[in-house]
């Protein structure tokens, strides 16, 4: 399951029965493919994400290296 839909999840926790518990999810699902952000704006911002941890010498999550900047 995708980390976006757990807080729905985690606050429906103590409903009774399937049903129950699918609503808020079906709700949430519905909220977010109606809030879609488009592919090319979220394109452009992972560039620039990219672009800003090439700057910091930043690869794969780690922290820069001792020696870069």
């Amino acid at each position: 399951m995708r980390a976006s839909a757990r807080p729905v999840l985690l606050v429906q926790g103590r409903a009774s029965g399937h049903p129950a518990q699918t609503r808020p999810l079906h709700r949430y699902l519905r909220w977010r493919n109606a809030n879609a952000r488009h592919p090319d704006v979220l394109a452009a911002q992972r560039r620039e994400r990219s672009r800003i941890r090439s700057e910091k010498g930043i690869r794969w999550g780690l922290r820069p290296l001792a020696g870069v900047a």
